[in-house]
């Protein structure tokens, strides 16, 4: 949400909220996994503006007894007990691994997960750190938010072609760790977002890959019931 522009930001949210509305009667419980927004950040009585559509849809469900689980992504880090307050969710800062349906999932935004990435790690080292987040607080929040949204954009230029682009089982990073953490542990699917492709490959004969891709180009979402585990696309219009 927030990009790349407040028109189009609107659209999305209203797309997103007219797809909250369509699995509303069957779903039990609802991850979103990492960069819900283009920016977040909680001063101590201020929070970025806008997004009242998505918030109220996602306290509608919640009141519902929809259980919402909320994953930091790299756009969105500096949640600090807002969400769960408003809406009840429980916001996850590292990857966790659940059973649902007799099935092992690994489920993480996926941001510094993987090898390499130095210098992405040692930037989200930053953003993570306590003092920091503290020092950025003092800022006013239009001087703030400004800068911060200013970075969002020129980091969005940087990375816009790398997110269109698979790079093969042997490079993509998200990949290599699955594979990794597949050696010590037993999981049936690992599902990330953060890479913007939807994606489901598989591992082993036991094991998928599953990225959830983005809702700003595919509007894909993972659907997982008693069936199966199932990659889909949102095509209704707001």
């Amino acid at each position: 949400m927030g990009v790349p522009n407040q028109a189009e930001s609107l659209e999305r949210e209203k797309k997103i909220v007219a797809w909250l509305d369509f699995i509303k009667a069957d779903a039990a419980e609802i991850f979103l996994v990492g960069d819900l927004f283009d920016f977040w950040f909680e001063f101590k009585t201020v929070v970025p503006k806008g997004f009242v559509r998505l918030l109220g849809k996602l306290a509608e469900l919640s009141d519902s007894g929809i259980k919402l689980h909320i994953f930091h992504g790299n756009h969105d880090l500096w949640q600090f007990g807002y969400l769960k307050q408003e809406l009840n969710a429980t916001i996850y800062n590292n990857p966790i691994t659940i059973e649902r349906f007799g099935k092992i999932f690994h489920v993480a935004h996926g941001d510094g997960l993987g090898p390499k990435q130095y210098w992405f790690k040692f930037i989200l080292g930053i953003y993570r750190n306590w003092f920091f987040q503290r020092l950025f607080a003092l800022f006013h929040p239009n001087i703030g938010i400004g800068l911060a949204n200013w970075f969002s954009a020129k980091s969005k230029e940087k990375t816009a072609t790398k997110n269109t682009v698979y790079y093969g089982d042997d490079k993509e990073y998200l990949m290599l760790y699955a594979k990794s953490l597949l050696q010590t542990n037993n999981i049936n699917y690992f599902v990330f977002g953060h890479r913007h492709l939807p994606m489901q490959k598989e591992i082993s004969n036991q094991t998928q890959y599953i990225n959830l891709g983005d809702w700003i180009s595919h509007f894909s979402y993972l659907e997982v019931s008693t069936e199966g585990v199932l990659l889909k696309t949102f095509k209704s219009h707001a």
